[in-house]
């Protein structure tokens, strides 16, 4: 009897696919919570008359302050929509910050969430992002599906869209990429970390706190130069947020003072879609001595001396899991790429 492969490939990948949708567990959530239908009594005119107004309120357009770009609008909206239907934001009211993978967006929370400001996080379209080579900070993480479980697939189909970078491939990579930065930020805030609160995921952009106010969001640590006595306590504070990352197993991997906020005398550390498991990247040791050297050269500017070798030392002896062996053979292959 003959199979037809290809209605199975079809039945895989849909089944696969619903896996990386963020918003999947959010539908199936609702779907069990809907009521069964009971007999109403028949509604005045005026009452059937305000639902009416209020259906096409929302269904007439999350229409926003904020006007983006022709480009950017299409996408923008669909991203947001659905914390839009959560009822979770009420409002895009500016972009606070650009860049070449995503951009940052002031948005006004709903009342039910009790918080005013929230900041969203949208990814740029594939079309519209810089593909680059992750591949040193993909080793040792596993694939996350949409709700943070990972993926431990020996299907040869899905090890092959990945590689391949076929259309499911990019989704898929795409949604470990984003719930690495959701979960990141999740764990670190929980351990009291200086990171902004996470709220919600969709399929290309993560709702978390937002630091500034209605006016301007908070400037970069690149943009601020400090007083006397604040550079010392904040170059401590970075570095007991690195030591809580190590302490959970997790490497920031691109820290810099132009991914730290400042805002009334007090840091917030940003951006962790790249976090590097401590336990399993060979490269660990590399991309630590780097984040320390950044974070260092900036606080020694400012006057708070910074010696990334000894605070590398003391960090590494104390969180390492790898031999000093391993560790010396690492730091070479990491001062020969940084020497290229």
């Amino acid at each position: 009897m003959l199979h037809n492969t290809f209605d199975h490939d079809d039945d895989f990948y849909s089944d696969l696919e619903s896996q990386f949708d963020p918003l999947q567990n959010d539908r199936q959530a609702r779907r069990k919570r809907k009521p069964k239908p009971k007999h109403q009594p028949k509604k005045q005119q005026h009452a059937i008359r305000d639902e009416v107004a209020d259906l096409e309120g929302l269904e007439g357009g999350f229409k926003t302050t904020y006007h983006p770009s022709l480009f950017e609008e299409g996408w923008l909206l669909d991203s947001l929509r659905a914390f839009y239907d959560q009822a979770l934001i009420t409002d895009v009211l500016a972009r606070v910050r650009g860049g070449k993978e995503a951009n940052v967006y002031r948005c006004a929370g709903h009342l039910l969430t009790g918080i005013p400001l929230l900041a969203a996080k949208v990814y740029r379209p594939r079309m519209f992002r810089q593909i680059r080579d992750d591949s040193q900070y993909r080793e040792g993480r596993e694939v996350l599906d949409g709700g943070g479980r990972a993926i431990r697939a020996r299907d040869w189909r899905l090890r092959k869209a990945l590689e391949s970078r076929s259309d499911f491939g990019v989704q898929a990579a795409q949604t470990s990429w984003l719930m690495y930065e959701f979960t990141a930020m999740t764990t670190l805030h929980q351990a009291g970390a200086n990171v902004p609160q996470p709220i919600a995921i969709s399929t290309n952009a993560i709702l978390m706190g937002y630091v500034g106010d209605q006016y301007q969001a908070a400037p970069a640590l690149s943009d601020v130069s400090l007083d006397s006595t604040e550079a010392p306590r904040l170059r401590d504070a970075v570095l007991r947020n690195i030591e809580i990352m190590l302490q959970h197993d997790l490497i920031h991997g691109d820290l810099s003072p132009y991914n730290i906020l400042y805002w009334e005398g007090e840091i917030t550390l940003i951006d962790f879609p790249q976090v590097v498991a401590l336990r399993g990247n060979r490269q660990a040791a590399g991309l630590l001595r780097r984040d320390l050297e950044r974070v260092c050269k900036y606080f020694t500017a400012q006057g708070a001396p910074c010696d990334s070798g000894k605070e590398f030392t003391r960090l590494w002896g104390r969180y390492s899991p790898f031999s000093q062996r391993d560790v010396e053979a690492e730091m070479s292959r990491y001062e020969e790429t940084e020497n290229e």
